[in-house]
């Protein structure tokens, strides 16, 4: 086959070349950050001349692009969009019932979402890992070795979106300091989106108006409870987590974002997801993942890119884990801050387990959870099965 594959800085998109061209199959990548507009004429114009000087069998993206799936509707030819992201409000267009789509959702919960609504173009798909790569890279061995790492956004950015939230009413701001408290209790049910009433969410427009896209069915609750609400909870969860966990051990972050209040922790910025990250994974005796609560189910790309670099999970309970890997055998969870920093006790000093969970979590990666392996069950819907 013949691919055009269109991105914007997406992790992942070099391993899916690199799989394809194991597979025999040609691709083309074309890298414009028009691709996550709604309607470009300058995008539609690009994309037509990428298309007509080639024979392509089918168009690729990550997460889904609307303007990507008019154009192929257009044409009549398949889009295929593999999910990572988690809000995704372009999930919510109108545009996603485009008979050309096939929509590869990793997070279940929300594909079955879409799915009860009678949309017919989602499928479930869970995240993959180019094993191949990483395996060479670690050939030489690894560059890193820390006792507990944490790779990823700490959500305290200035301009966070809940934070621009000024002069609420006192029952507002208590009421939704009320309800994150409670959520970040509970792990694998995501009810934030039910607890905002009309009268909440009025008060919330007053002071940060939204609206959804002109092409979307997305409502302003799912907006204020997945975009501003889940990622205040991620910085107040991962601060505090990671608070706690630096004070007993010691705790390596890899971050953009600065961390003052972090006393006890070594922040090292930011890392390369392809050159970096495999290393940090499999040299940190204890690798944390920390999902944002917008995921209601589904497994992280940080999660997967751990197991598949060979490292020790521990993470939160997210319920998609339970369809692919055994808890206590392939990976660890940990069900309150508590619950955590007893089992980073516990597995800093029981290596041999340690490492055997690591190494039972990377064979099954290897077996079901490769590029090679989802992509031939992508093409295998696309071209063989009926809707």
């Amino acid at each position: 086959m013949n691919i055009l594959i269109f991105e914007w800085k997406d992790f992942g998109i070099e391993d899916v070349r690199e799989t394809l061209e194991y597979l025999g199959h040609k691709s083309r990548c074309i890298s414009t950050e028009l691709v996550k507009d709604r309607v470009s004429s300058e995008f539609d114009a690009l994309f037509e001349q990428a298309f007509d000087n080639g024979n392509y069998d089918c168009v690729f993206s990550f997460n889904y692009c609307p303007i990507l799936s008019n154009n192929c509707n257009k044409r009549k030819i398949p889009y295929i969009a593999f999910v990572y992201d988690s809000p995704l409000v372009a999930l919510y267009s109108y545009t996603i019932i485009n008979p050309c789509n096939y929509v590869f959702i990793f997070d279940k919960a929300q594909y079955l979402d879409l799915k009860k609504e009678g949309i017919q173009t989602v499928y479930y798909a869970p995240l993959a890992v180019n094993t191949r790569r990483i395996r060479r890279q670690l050939a030489g061995g690894s560059r890193y070795g820390n006792e507990v790492s944490f790779v990823g956004s700490m959500y305290n950015e200035k301009h966070n979106l809940f934070d621009r939230f000024k002069n609420l009413p006192d029952f507002v701001s208590g009421y939704l300091d009320a309800i994150m408290d409670a959520q970040l209790k509970v792990y694998g049910y995501y009810f934030i989106e039910e607890l905002l009433s009309p009268d909440i969410v009025s008060a919330l427009q007053e002071s940060v108006p939204v609206s959804p896209n002109r092409d979307g069915v997305e409502t302003v609750t799912y907006l204020y409870a997945y975009y501003f609400i889940a990622r205040k909870l991620a910085a107040i969860e991962r601060r505090e987590l990671l608070s706690a966990v630096s004070e007993r051990f010691s705790t390596t972050l890899y971050t953009p974002n600065p961390t003052p209040e972090l006393k006890h922790i070594r922040n090292m910025g930011p890392v390369d997801y392809y050159n970096d990250m495999p290393y940090i994974f499999a040299g940190s005796r204890i690798n944390l993942n920390i999902s944002l609560r917008s995921i209601r189910s589904g497994i992280p790309l940080r999660a997967m890119d751990i197991m598949g670099s060979g490292g020790f999970l521990l993470s939160n309970y997210q319920a998609d884990f339970y369809d692919f890997f055994v808890p206590g055998e392939d990976l660890v969870l940990f069900e309150s801050k508590n619950d955590m920093l007893d089992k980073c006790a516990y597995y800093l000093s029981h290596d041999a387990e340690r490492r055997q969970i690591a190494a039972n979590a990377l064979g099954k990666i290897e077996e079901r959870h490769t590029y090679e392996v989802r992509l031939k069950e992508i093409f295998d819907i696309v071209w063989n099965n009926s809707r």
